[in-house]
């Protein structure tokens, strides 16, 4: 028998190590999979193979509604898991929520006319489709869209629901659900009920969508034949506690957003489900006042492989304060388990848990939970069931169930949940709300989005954010409503700048991150990428309007002009109206404006409108309007208008004087002038970055 050579010794190890493979399933070897850990443990939260069809998924799982949520800041989706909610509960429909991005449309003519879709659309910026529904919307709304069945009509056999998320300061308020809505009539499709439309203008958006969902219930359960039952609390989701576990214990999450966090090789592509944990390289004060603050920080993201353009936004995902988390563990009597590890869950295929586990209770309410929110009305009602005496459930119902009372007591003071049980319950602990109520309840922590305020051209590895720290005094309150993100940054701020304990407003955080991995002040971020851009042609002259950190892209702007300029090219006409109250308090980058002349010359003017140095108020569009002649001849020369800033009133004025501009320097009817404008924006001449 000839002898066995190396090369046959490899292969019939190969055979033989298959072989056992099969056999046992790799059983031998394999790791013991955590029957708890959640889906959300990888940086997607996708899962391999999984079906982009939503019509098989529903005929699988059983499901004869759908509700689909197009989601930017996370209310969407928050919307649309409550709608799931209640359907199941109220009317026995078999629910399932669905992300827009996850699922393919060519087969929306196949779904059964027994099955319902809902349509939960937020309009984000100037009418543009959330980030997870552009490839929706595109295909919706395209003039040749082709479904696989070919019927006539297309989509005769959808019935369908609608609900809207915009904002009225915003010229397009709620084009995405109109335009979705006219599509899918258009293709033949039956809607159920009225389009619903919520203003965030108007502060109205949660009444709204209450208003709104009452009598669509009525007409979906008329069209479907459903009959109303008594809703029961049933949890979505199951709170195991792992008893041989510890927040010490390597595969326990203590707020790392995904595995590759929790084990250390966090990388790219980082975006909006994996953030990149960034070094502040530094951060200032832009104010000279006491009791106002305003942050310049500059974030490094060279040892990444993030990449911005001039005119994009960062988002910074923050942590709540301690005291909020201390408040809101005390209300629950959770405070002695905080530290306890549970898994969660869920109970039905459908449903996604909205973070990696194992993890704690403390983990899950710091880095995961919007706590500090203002409280929804028709989450109280949820909770009345579960008061801890007969006076607390009667008035958690009368707040649940009143509009105008609930607004006198909760809303006008900007209560969160913590302090609205711990006032309603004068103190007593809530101790028989399921932790599951609280986590299909309260949205997820969102991050917060910031104009950016550098020049890639300039420094394209680091990212400037310009943001004033949010603290409102409102009435019957006895402290200031604080914004959780820019307090955040002004606490890693102070830290920074040596404060041993930052502590900002009597607010602590966690700065040192999940198991001290944000240690060395870093801060986890991701890149937006936005349509609000300067010309590709660097001579094109442009007009800037940016009062308060409305300044902040046009920042930005004007240090991409003034490198433009360094390497030469020729850079056109640039003006910049800036307000603030006081030149000697909040007016910001003034060296900077200097330095910009200095290299610009005649190219670059700044036009001040300081509100509160004179006998009266004056504000940037007062200026605009100072100089019409000027802004008339510029926007004959196709010159780019952009805005920065509060939508409700500077950008809606800004607005009307420009027409008024252009009808008095042209002599032309006002109409005609507002027509003119309406077709800047459209070809992107006139460009708007606000915010309500």
């Amino acid at each position: 028998m000839a002898e066995l050579d190396t090369l046959d010794l490899v292969v019939l190890a190969a055979i033989l190590f298959g072989t056992v493979a099969y056999f046992t399933k790799g059983k031998l070897w394999g790791v013991t999979k955590d029957p708890y850990a959640s889906s959300l443990a990888n940086a997607s939260g996708a899962k391999a193979g999984k079906t982009r069809n939503f019509v098989e998924k529903m005929e699988e799982q059983g499901k004869n509604c759908i509700i689909f949520y197009g989601s930017q800041t996370g209310t969407a989706e928050d919307y649309a898991s409550r709608l799931a909610k209640e359907g199941k509960s109220r009317f026995g429909l078999e629910t399932m929520v669905a992300d827009l991005e996850e699922y393919d449309f060519d087969n929306l003519d196949t779904i059964p006319e027994d099955k319902v879709v809902f349509f939960v659309l937020a309009t984000y910026g100037e009418g543009e489709p959330t980030d997870n529904a552009v490839d929706f919307y595109e295909f919706i709304t395209n003039e040749d869209v082709n479904f696989t069945e070919g019927n006539e009509p297309a989509l005769g056999n959808l019935n369908y629901v609608t609900f809207g998320l915009g904002n009225n300061t915003y010229e397009h308020y709620n084009s995405m659900v109109r335009n979705v809505d006219k599509a899918l009539q258009k293709l033949g499709a039956h809607r159920i009920g009225d389009a619903g439309e919520g203003d965030d203008g108007a502060g109205t958006m949660e009444e709204d969508f209450l208003a709104w969902k009452e009598p669509m219930w009525k007409a979906l359960a008329e069209r479907m034949g459903l009959e109303e039952r008594e809703a029961v609390y049933e949890p979505v989701f199951s709170i195991v506690e792992r008893e041989g576990l510890t927040k010490e214990s390597p595969e326990v999450y203590l707020g790392e957003p995904n595995k590759m966090h929790l084990d250390g090789t966090a990388k790219g592509p980082f975006n909006a489900h994996n953030p990149y944990i960034a070094p502040i390289a530094q951060s200032y004060e832009l104010f000279s006042v006491k009791d106002r603050n305003c942050l310049h920080m500059d974030i490094d993201i060279s040892a990444s492989n993030l990449n911005y353009q001039t005119g994009d936004h960062i988002a910074v995902w923050p942590t709540n304060p301690g005291e909020e988390v201390d408040r809101f563990m005390n209300v629950l009597g959770l405070s002695e388990k905080r530290h306890t590890v549970v898994s969660v869950k869920a109970l039905e295929p459908t449903a996604k848990v909205p973070f990696p586990t194992p993890t704690t209770y403390d983990a899950i309410v710091r880095y995961h939970m919007e706590i500090c929110a203002p409280v929804s009305r028709q989450f109280l009602a949820q909770l009345a069931a579960f008061a801890p005496d007969a006076e607390a459930r009667a008035e958690m119902t009368k707040l649940g169930a009143e509009k105008d009372y609930f607004y006198e007591k909760i809303s006008l003071h900007h209560l969160n949940i913590a302090r609205v049980l711990d006032i309603v319950g004068k103190g007593q602990k809530w101790t028989n709300i399921p932790f599951s109520a609280f986590i299909e309840g309260i949205t997820k922590l969102q991050p917060r989005y910031y104009s950016i305020s550098s020049s890639s051209l300039e420094q394209p590895k680091k990212i400037s954010i310009t943001a004033v720290v949010e603290s409102t005094q409102l009435p019957g309150r006895d402290d200031p409503f604080r914004g959780v993100a820019t307090n955040y940054l002004l606490a890693l701020k102070q830290k920074q700048n040596g404060e041993p304990e930052p502590c900002p407003f009597g607010l602590s955080y966690e700065l040192t991150g999940p198991r001290n991995k944000y240690d060395g002040i870093h801060v986890p971020v991701h890149v937006r990428h936005s349509n609000f851009k300067l010309p590709s042609d660097p001579s094109k002259p442009i007009i800037c309007i940016g009062p308060g950190t409305g300044v902040a892209p046009m920042r930005g702007f004007i240090r991409e002009r003034v490198q433009q300029a360094k390497n030469g090219e020729k850079v056109g006409k640039t003006l910049l109206f800036f307000g603030c109250r006081k030149s000697t308090e909040d007016f910001m980058y003034k060296n900077e404006w200097e330095e910009a002349k200095e290299i610009l010359g005649d190219n670059f003017e700044l036009i001040t409108a300081f509100s509160r140095e004179g006998p009266k108020k004056v504000y940037v569009q007062h200026r605009l309007k100072e100089r019409a002649e000027e802004i008339n001849q510029l926007l004959e020369q196709k010159a780019y208008f952009y805005v920065c800033g509060d939508a409700a009133n500077m950008a809606r004025e800004v607005n009307t004087v420009l027409s008024q501009i252009i009808s008095e320097q042209r002599g032309i009817p006002e109409a005609k002038a507002e027509e003119i404008v309406k077709n800047m924006r459209s070809s992107n001449q006139y460009q708007e970055d606000v915010w309500s």
